[in-house]
């Protein structure tokens, strides 16, 4: 029913633009005007066209209004997941003391060596001196 109402709703977009470029304008629009002697007069005409798009465009709303009022009722109850992501491990902080820093000369630092720098016991940033 939606892609129905929605293919009648393009139709009726579509004559209404056709029907506005129709029209006489200031520059003298799309036509070439009407003769006396064709089917409609040039006044019948602009009467006709002017007719046509109110009544496109009147269509056009109620369309809208209609498409909106069945788009709303038609809710899923199921929740797509297809663009969930994947669960990722937790980041955990580290509980034991960083290794060692190594000497620049040596390549490998002693198992009971001291680092060379210690932190702060109150995590505080020391003063430059």
């Amino acid at each position: 029913m939606f892609t129905f109402l929605l293919v009648v709703h393009a139709i009726i977009a579509a004559l209404l633009v056709a029907v506005i470029l129709m029209q006489r304008s200031e520059g003298g629009g799309l036509t070439t005007g009407g003769s006396p002697s064709g089917l409609m007069s040039a006044r019948g005409a602009a009467d006709f066209l002017t007719r046509a798009t109110a009544i496109l465009a009147t269509l056009f709303i109620l369309m809208s209004i209609g498409l909106a009022f069945v788009a709303a009722s038609r809710h899923s109850t199921t929740i797509d997941t297809s663009l969930q992501r994947a669960p990722t491990a937790p980041v955990t902080s580290p509980t034991s003391a960083p290794a060692a820093p190594l000497a620049i000369g040596n390549s490998t630092a002693p198992a009971g060596a001291a680092p060379a720098t210690t932190a702060p016991a109150n995590s505080s940033v020391p003063l430059a001196q």
